[in-house]
């Protein structure tokens, strides 16, 4: 069985084999070879083919890595700000995908407001993760996340929204059930370390 990186390697050849090809019987074979592709994948991700050839398909040009924007936020006692996801009912630092007209810092800032009601202004960037190199479930796509330092300019904090279900504060060593798709534990804490000691630069994976 390939790896999940050969399988991405796979994706990204037939994307852009379809995104570039003129002739038609090329095109039939990169067709071809993201199906079985996605096949591959569902195995994998524990998906159905339909399902993963359906979201490969929505994908067009050439195949490059989604960008995931992370809020670390610290209290003046030294907790972590972290959002229980809806989804699964686990924690983790408030984010998501990146939009495109967002910059990074506008991302991270919307998502706190948005998951947890606090307000907070953008320092710095903390660490570029790449999730691949880490110990997260499987996922279709590679994925880059930037993990952002943001400073508290208000704690009113709102209950359950449309994604998250509750935010609260927690010491980096006692950490709730994560969302490990989302953020490991070391994640968190390595975030953490890095925001308490600025002259450690950004992590870069």
């Amino acid at each position: 069985m390939p790896s999940l990186p050969q399988l991405r390697e796979l994706q990204a050849i037939a994307q852009a084999g379809l995104t570039y090809t003129r002739d038609p019987y090329d095109r039939q074979r990169f067709e071809r070879l993201l199906a079985l592709t996605a096949e591959l994948l569902a195995e994998t991700t524990g998906q159905t083919a339909d399902e993963v050839h359906e979201v490969l398909r929505v994908e067009r040009g050439y195949l490059t890595p989604k960008v995931e924007v992370r809020a670390v936020v610290l209290n003046v006692h030294g907790e972590v700000l972290l959002a229980r996801e809806r989804e699964d009912g686990r924690w983790s630092l408030p984010g998501g995908w990146a939009d495109p007209g967002e910059s990074p810092r506008q991302m991270a800032e919307r998502e706190v407001r948005e998951e947890t009601g606090r307000t907070v202004r953008a320092v710095r960037l903390l660490s570029v993760v790449d999730k691949s190199q880490h110990g997260h479930p499987p996922e279709l796509w590679a994925v880059y996340q930037l993990n952002v330092l943001c400073e508290l300019t208000g704690d009113s904090p709102h209950t359950e929204n449309i994604e998250t279900l509750e935010s609260g504060w927690f010491d980096p060593e006692h950490l709730p059930p994560l969302s490990e798709n989302r953020n490991l534990p070391e994640q968190v804490r390595r975030a953490v370390h890095l925001a308490r000691h600025p002259e450690l630069g950004v992590d870069v994976d």
